[in-house]
């Protein structure tokens, strides 16, 4: 725990909504953050300065992808992820147990944990909670998730039970094994515990109270932005916003749309990620300030006006639409290099924008406009 506090710095007086300084060995990261996605130790296309200059705080790798390749041994034997992917801000690693639910065709749960194949070669491999937390020790990130089981929308209360009952059980083993893990000798990962329980309220808060004695400084919510309507999961964040522990950062897992972002925060979260706004900028999607555009449109291709006029991002001060339509027509990979340096720019500003509504006491103000614009209406 020496590495790693959390405070909050301020309440909005209209909304409650916070904002906060989480400390990290590598750095201070202040919320409401968005994490862009390295799932393979990179952020598609981008080099770590890009990173840097979208206003990035942290980013978050894959433990199932490195685990396959290169394999945790390797970023171990280069130092770390750190080193490896020549990244020194702080680093964010999920368990694998989400990849494991989505291969669901290829893998078997048992209490013990989960046999699977690999997606690439169909080699055989089974992850515990002790090989989950071994394998994030060889990673070296700063914050570390616990191995759980994720169910989908529409799962039995009966099913939802068992897996929430598993997932207490693998968090136990979690913290123990992270305990004497050599690398966390000096205190330098943080576990964060997931809560499950699907839609149902009663689990969600039954899981709630299990996962609490096991969160120092931080706690996710998990098995949400699944196959359920939006609706729903806010109705989800409501039920467990009166009852998340206020002195550590709440972290919704895969969740990354703009609208979302915001309805997030007004239900008490702290800290997101998603793979969306890249892969939809590799498809030809962006973000702007005037709602989302698909550059590929042949309404783009005599249009040389900037991408976002309220964006400062390279794409958009060098760019056109005409030109970005151009990139992706003729698939040339500048262009989806450009939309996702673009995405990511655009979401860490909305979070910058919404900070300073909750420090301005004026973020119900913030959430309502926003939510007229077309910035939240077309996802």
């Amino acid at each position: 725990m020496q590495n790693f506090s959390f405070k909050t710095t301020h309440i909005c007086a209209q909304s409650g909504a916070r904002t906060g300084e989480f400390f990290t060995p590598h750095g201070v990261i202040n919320t409401p953050v968005f994490m862009p996605v390295g799932t393979r130790a990179t952020v598609k296309s981008l080099t770590p300065y890009e990173i840097d200059d979208t206003g990035a705080q942290i980013i978050l790798a894959n433990t199932y992808h490195l685990m396959l390749r290169p394999g945790a041994d390797i970023v171990k034997q280069a130092g770390g992820l750190h080193k490896f992917m020549g990244y020194d801000k702080p680093i964010l690693t999920d368990s694998g147990g989400f990849q494991v639910f989505s291969l669901s065709s290829l893998s078997k749960v048992t209490d013990d944990g989960v046999t699977f194949n690999s997606h690439i070669d169909g080699a055989k491999h089974l992850m515990t909670p002790e090989s989950a937390m071994q394998i994030q020790a060889d990673l070296g990130a700063d914050i570390v998730m616990a191995f759980d089981q994720c169910t989908a929308s529409g799962t039995s209360h009966k099913d939802a039970k068992i897996a929430l009952d598993r997932t207490i059980q693998w968090l136990d083993r979690c913290y123990k094994q992270i305990e004497k893990s050599s690398y966390n000798a000096d205190f330098k990962q943080i576990l964060f515990p997931i809560i499950q329980g699907n839609m149902y309220d009663d689990l969600r808060i039954e899981s709630l109270n299990k996962t609490i004695e096991f969160a120092k400084c931080g706690i996710a919510i998990g098995g949400l932005s699944v196959g359920e309507s939006k609706d729903e999961m806010y109705r989800v964040l409501d039920c467990l916003k009166p009852h998340l522990p206020p002195q550590m950062p709440h972290y919704l897992m895969g969740v990354g749309s703009p609208d979302s972002l915001i309805e997030g925060i007004l239900r008490g979260v702290d800290m997101y990620d998603c793979v969306l706004p890249t892969r939809v900028a590799r498809n030809g999607t962006a973000f702007t300030s005037l709602g989302p555009i698909t550059v590929r449109n042949g309404a783009y291709k005599s249009d040389f006006s900037t991408l976002d006029p309220n964006c400062d991002c390279y794409a958009c001060k060098k760019f056109t639409k005409g030109y970005l339509r151009h990139l992706f027509n003729t698939d040339e990979i500048l262009g989806g290099r450009m939309l996702s340096l673009h995405n990511l720019t655009y979401l860490n500003r909305l979070m910058e924008r919404a900070r300073q509504a909750i420090k301005s006491d004026k973020f119900m103000d913030f959430y309502l406009s926003f939510k007229q614009s077309a910035e939240y209406n077309n996802f």
